[in-house]
């Protein structure tokens, strides 16, 4: 397969995981009836046994032999397994506490810190405009931590968690599926155990068929719908650049933002307005040269 190709399937890979992630909110919010931390306990167990199952299925174990081999590629898995698993924690539990607009803010964020992370970690070099995009942003941050009273820590621990999770992916040369699968399993046991304990007395509802066949067969599609676009996610950032990634970053937070101000109507008010208003000029600006270095080369 050619590089031009292999870009090519990596950026429509990446454009779909955006675009499910982005319409996520709809699907937690029909689990509205079960505890937050069971959703996430049940994403965890179902998207193990579909991604276990799909590898044993195609290699056997040669996929987790291969990655057992390299004690580096297996730990550093096993840090990505612990910020995934806190990013969706944080993310069902704010969807359905009723912060999906907040939880828009924190991947519309994500790309500039992807950007920072760039420099920081692998030493790449910002353009002027993109320091005045990092700033701008963070001056919408500002803004919004004075006029509510508190920092926007759900915004915050999304972008953080999900951006250095994508630069561990970026780190770590493995096959998309094989490397999930891995993840998976580091979250497994714990996740299980969380559920066995539910299932005795505190709370669930899954074994006795409390909650219906609709929600149960939600929960189960739930290791589908996360698996999916992980999968598509960590096959495109490892074909495109990570400044690529950034900008297709921005297809998930709208349609989030747009969710959550029309069919969750959430308050966004002027104040907030303002807030977010930067974050958007620092994102235009740093799509604007992008697009501008593109087209010279």
């Amino acid at each position: 397969m050619s590089s031009d190709e292999q870009s090519r399937k990596g950026l429509l890979a990446a454009a779909l995981a955006f675009v499910i992630w982005g319409l996520f909110p709809l699907y937690w919010h029909l689990l509205k009836a079960v505890p937050s931390d069971q959703i996430i306990a049940h994403r965890i167990v179902w998207s193990a046994v579909l991604l276990c199952v799909l590898l044993c299925a195609r290699q056997g174990l040669q996929w987790l032999r291969t990655i057992l081999a390299s004690p580096r590629t297996f730990w550093l898995l096993g840090a990505a397994s612990l910020l995934i698993g806190a990013n969706w924690s944080l993310y069902i539990w704010a969807v359905n506490a009723g912060h999906v607009v907040e939880t828009s803010l924190g991947y519309f964020i994500n790309p500039l810190l992807s950007v920072l992370l760039g420099v920081l970690v692998l030493g790449e070099r910002l353009r002027r405009p993109q320091w005045l995009a990092v700033g701008i942003a963070a001056l919408g941050v500002i803004w919004l931590t004075w006029q509510t009273g508190r920092a926007p820590w759900i915004a915050i621990g999304l972008s953080a968690t999900f951006g250095v999770y994508g630069l561990l992916r970026k780190l770590v040369k493995v096959e998309p599926v094989a490397g999930i699968g891995v993840e998976s399993l580091f979250l497994l046991l714990p996740a299980l155990a969380w559920l066995v304990w539910a299932e005795t007395g505190h709370g669930g509802a899954f074994l006795s068929g409390g909650w219906g066949p609709g929600v149960m067969s939600l929960l189960v599609l739930a290791g589908a719908v996360s698996a999916v676009p992980l999968i598509a996610f960590t096959y495109g950032v490892q074909r495109v650049p990570l400044s690529t990634v950034g900008l297709l970053q921005y297809i998930g937070p709208t349609l989030q933002f747009l969710t959550g101000v029309l069919f969750f109507r959430e308050p966004f008010g002027p104040d907030r307005l303002v807030g977010f208003a930067c974050i958007w000029a620092a994102l235009l600006i740093f799509a604007a040269d992008g697009w501008r270095v593109s087209r010279r080369r």
